[in-house]
């Protein structure tokens, strides 16, 4: 085989091994952290129309999964479909019986977007739905951030306003005509048959005298966990466990893929000990080739 055609045969194989090699000597002196952020951030935001935002939107993930639809019947109109809401400050984003989320109108380095919650459960007071409760939202200190939507008569669904009422608990009012029928929030009528009939039973059993209040809220509550308009403590406990779980599972992963790349030294100290194994085969047959030159033995000779 001819030398040059050994050496560019290898050349690309050398030049990657070369390239890994140098990849471990700069990782021992700067840590490296890949992030799926847009590079375009600052003032270009403002040159691509709101892209970048859109863009961070796109790659915010759900901690946990939606419940199912539940509530009033017309409220199925409101699934798949999202209503936006833009102030100075950020852009809000509902999709009911989804989630909630903010974007941050800045031209500073890294504007935030996040979610707020995640649909979870009816609030339910005096026979109403009262509030939309989307819960588990993005870490906020060492809680998660929440969000309640209130609904409010209006000729058209659209997001009225959002306020903060506590650090990381957020309240956003929704216009819908939906909710202009003065009966139509109640939720004694959109349950089954059976369960009207349990909840007709607790009833009685309160004027009664048979079950104190806080007995009857009690049994009441298992009445609308029965419908699915509410969770119970455990299940909400273990929805926040397994987000834990995941969230764990998802960081240890990228932890030790992270290591991994500076761990691998035992590997490209073996592919080194190629490249120099290679080194050795090239010039050993170099001075062959020079040996049998110097014998007359050249390649004309060798072919005829």
């Amino acid at each position: 085989m001819n030398t040059k055609m050994v050496a560019v045969q290898d050349y690309p194989r050398i030049a990657f091994i070369v390239f890994m090699i140098l990849h471990v000597v700069w990782g021992e002196r700067h840590s490296i952290k890949v992030v799926e952020e847009p590079s375009s951030y600052g003032i270009m935001n403002s040159y691509h129309g709101g892209n970048v935002i859109e863009s961070h939107a796109s790659k915010l993930k759900m901690r946990i999964k939606p419940s199912n639809f539940s509530g009033p019947a017309l409220f199925h109109r409101l699934v798949g479909k999202c209503f936006t809401l833009t102030d100075e400050n950020y852009k809000y984003e509902l999709c009911p019986f989804s989630n909630v989320t903010q974007h941050e109108q800045s031209l500073r380095w890294n504007p935030y977007s996040g979610i707020l919650g995640v649909w979870q459960e009816w609030e339910i007071e005096n026979n109403t739905f009262v509030a939309m409760v989307m819960r588990e939202g993005d870490k906020c200190g060492s809680n998660q951030r929440t969000m309640k939507v209130f609904f409010k008569c209006g000729k058209g669904n659209k997001v009225l306003n959002v306020s903060e009422p506590s650090t990381c608990n957020y309240h956003m009012n929704f216009s819908t005509p939906y909710v202009c029928h003065k009966q139509s929030m109640l939720v004694y009528p959109t349950l089954n048959k059976q369960l009207q009939r349990e909840w007709g039973l607790l009833e009685g059993e309160l004027q009664r005298g048979e079950i104190t209040k806080k007995g009857y809220k009690k049994y009441l509550s298992r009445i609308f966990v029965k419908a699915g308009y509410m969770l119970s403590e455990e299940t909400r406990q273990d929805i926040s466990h397994d987000a834990v779980e995941k969230e764990n599972a998802a960081k240890e992963k990228e932890e030790k893929t992270f290591t991994d790349v500076y761990t691998c030294r035992e590997a490209y100290q073996k592919l080194q000990k190629e490249v120099e194994d290679l080194r050795n085969q090239l010039a050993e047959k170099e001075n062959n080739d020079r040996a049998y030159g110097h014998h007359g033995m050249d390649d004309d000779y060798l072919h005829d």
